[in-house]
């Protein structure tokens, strides 16, 4: 049955491109995985900021690609030539800047870079409107503080997404969520008020281009008329087998991609996003009362507002610390694959005291704007009568993964008493079952749920959106996805434990307290 699929077309492919892993899934009409491909890769630290290069991009994409193509010819001995559509999404926000020979005039500036401090703090008061560091905008106008002299030559600004969307398609365009991380968006398009009070403040510049004209343009989630070009699929496909005129969707970012692979899209529905950096998304009821510097307003696939909770910092130091006992497992002559380290060490977790025994530690690997850290340090502090012990230690480091997340989502349950019906989990976090769910579920005091494709992610979203494209009869992106995709599918939903709220609650009193000393080290 999947032979005939991949051989008639009837598949829908989404690619993302992630902070260490580019990931392809090609799911049937049914909207079930029947192939993926992978490609590893990680930003680099470059004359003061994160980046990748665009020849890392270039193999990325097409390392991914054809890791997927060798895994369906493996699978089920057929090349794999077409599919109905193809969607693309990539990390949110940072900043691409192109002239207009379509020369990449910087490197290529990722989310992860805190640099934007001024420009962020400025267009915040000029627009009334959160501006986060992330976005591309606060990048661009940075760019222009810092008197850049690449500034003066810019054709167009996008996004990761959007530039591989170019690539494919020879298209400028975004969709609304993944707009909605370069500059505010009203009524599913820019703010208009707020372009005009930007060209307004960089006037005596004098620029030959308009805010207007640099950016992309904007779709919502259904919307056509965007196909694969030749040259595209000559670029992405080296086998040269790929049919080209594929319809393709507009490219989302990994946050509308979230809100689809959770089902997160309808009002007070949210759902938490945890892999190399963590975010949380509540669809909104009503507009926020106030504007906040940790909480910035975007929009689902297809328009409807956000509120976003964005951490930089979520799994690295986890990770390091499973490699650390790993190594020290194969030193004792008993190696185990990594899916069986990660089992054990989360599933002991669990047994630690629900406070961490005293013990407390932060994973910034990089800076987190919602706690004052710029840079960022890995740390660890226990008091002198914590209990000392793998499972307190490993619980700490899985508390340190939600923590800033935690103190983001206090601002919006409490100042603006936002609800939430319940959150939805996915991501690499999840793929133990139970543990992260339960501590979540703990720290947000509320139901969170985990479906049995969390661990498919953002790239199976992305297939979603090309699958809504074309299947859509007249419903909105909520509802199609409610009775077409989600309505049969397992949901394992975990209440909070009472004595689990309350430990990591203790945990954070600790957590904020140290704070100081993390600021400390901003100094050395």
């Amino acid at each position: 049955m999947c032979k005939e699929k991949i051989t008639s077309g009837k598949t829908y492919l989404g690619i993302e491109l992630g902070s260490t892993r580019i990931k392809a899934c090609l799911i049937d009409d049914d909207y079930a995985v029947i192939a993926s491909g992978g490609y590893e890769w990680e930003n680099r630290y470059e004359n003061g900021y994160w980046t990748y290069s665009m020849d890392d991009i270039h193999k990325g994409i097409k390392g991914c690609f054809a890791d997927l193509c060798a895994n369906i010819e493996k699978e089920y001995s057929v090349k794999f030539e077409k599919t109905s559509a193809i969607g693309i999404s990539g990390m949110m926000h940072g900043f691409l800047a192109f002239d207009k020979d379509d020369n990449l005039l910087t490197p290529f500036r990722t989310w992860r870079n805190t640099t934007t401090a001024d420009a962020a703090s400025k267009l915040s008061e000029l627009f009334a409107f959160n501006v986060p560091q992330r976005w591309s905008i606060s990048h661009l106008y940075q760019a222009i503080l810092n008197d850049e002299p690449y500034v003066k030559d810019i054709a167009h600004i996008t996004t990761l997404a959007g530039y591989i969307h170019y690539l494919l398609t020879g298209e400028r365009e975004l969709g609304v969520g993944e707009a909605s991380g370069m500059f505010p968006i009203t009524d599913n398009d820019y703010d208009k008020d707020m372009l005009a009070k930007f060209s307004s403040l960089i006037k005596d510049k004098n620029f030959d281009w308009t805010i207007e004209e640099i950016l992309p343009k904007v779709k919502v989630a259904g919307d056509k008329g965007t196909v694969l070009s030749e040259e595209g699929a000559a670029f992405i496909d080296e086998r040269g087998m790929l049919v080209f005129g594929i319809p393709m969707c507009p490219p989302e970012g990994d946050a509308g991609t979230g809100m689809v692979a959770t089902n997160a899209v309808l009002e007070r529905t949210g759902n938490v996003s945890a892999g190399t950096s963590i975010f949380g998304m509540l669809v909104l009821e009503k507009a926020l009362k106030n504007v906040y510097s940790e909480i910035d307003v975007v929009t689902t696939p297809a328009g409807s507002p956000v509120a976003m909770v964005h951490c930089n910092n979520c799994c690295g130091e986890l990770d390091a610390f499973v490699k650390l006992f790993g190594e020290f497992a194969a030193l004792a002559g008993t190696e185990m694959d990594k899916s069986k380290l990660y089992g054990l060490l989360y599933k002991n977790a669990l047994n630690g005291d629900e406070d961490c025994g005293g013990i407390t530690a932060y994973n910034y690997l990089s800076g987190e704007h919602i706690t004052g850290i710029e840079k960022g340090s890995p740390m660890y502090f226990r008091t002198h009568d914590s209990k000392m012990n793998l499972a307190n230690f490993m619980k700490a480091e899985l508390y340190s993964a939600m923590a800033t997340l935690k103190i983001g989502m206090e601002i919006l349950m409490d100042k603006e008493q936002a609800k939430a019906d319940k959150f939805l989990g996915h991501g690499g976090l999840f793929k133990v079952q139970g543990v992260a769910q339960q501590i979540l579920s703990n720290a947000l005091n509320t139901k969170v749920s985990v479906m049995e494709t969390a661990s498919e992610g953002g790239a199976w979203g992305m297939a979603l959106l090309a699958a809504y494209m074309l299947k859509k009869e007249g419903e909105s992106l909520g509802e199609w996805l409610e009775k077409c995709v989600f309505s049969n599918m397992s949901v394992q939903v975990t209440e909070p434990e009472e004595n689990g709220v309350c430990g990591f609650n203790e945990y954070i009193k600790r957590y904020k307290i140290g704070l100081g000393a993390q600021q400390a080290l901003e100094k050395v």
